[in-house]
């Protein structure tokens, strides 16, 4: 088992910054590779939620573990390279939020296959993709749109 952990800080609203992590729709714009989000069995914003998450022919299945608006997402995603649990903090913090993500991988290939998504800030990369998000939230937070 690994443990990966990252922080940024964004410069908008705790609503806005945890409404558009959750939107399931806009998840391609800054995960790297993200062809598509399909078969979901709920609202995404309920526990026991499950979809499915494309990269190219690749599936990951990922379920809804914890769902604390504005506060907290934790899901279970299980794939072929990747396999294990994320949590996502959301606390409000001077000008605008600071975003706590942690990933744990289970298994010895999805605990290389981590490492290799958690080391340096490529754009692929866990950070990489982190800052990406934080990017768009913070443009649409300063032009006024909603996510």
């Amino acid at each position: 088992m690994a443990r990966f952990r990252l922080t940024t800080h964004v410069a908008a609203p705790p609503d806005h910054v945890f409404d558009l992590w959750n939107d399931l729709d806009r998840l391609p714009e800054w995960i790297e590779g993200l062809t598509k989000i399909a078969d979901l069995t709920g609202p995404p914003d309920r526990v026991g939620a499950r979809y499915t998450a494309w990269f190219g022919p690749m599936r990951y299945r990922n379920e809804v573990l914890e769902f604390e608006r504005p506060r907290l997402v934790r899901t279970r995603f299980d794939g072929r390279l990747l396999r294990g649990e994320t949590t996502a903090v959301f606390e409000p913090e001077g000008d605008g939020t600071r975003v706590r993500q942690e990933f744990l991988t289970e298994g010895l290939i999805p605990s290389i296959v981590g490492r290799i998504f958690a080391t340096g800030s490529y754009k692929g990369s866990f950070r990489g993709e982190l800052e990406t998000f934080r990017r768009i939230a913070e443009r649409e937070a300063r032009d006024g749109a909603r996510p």
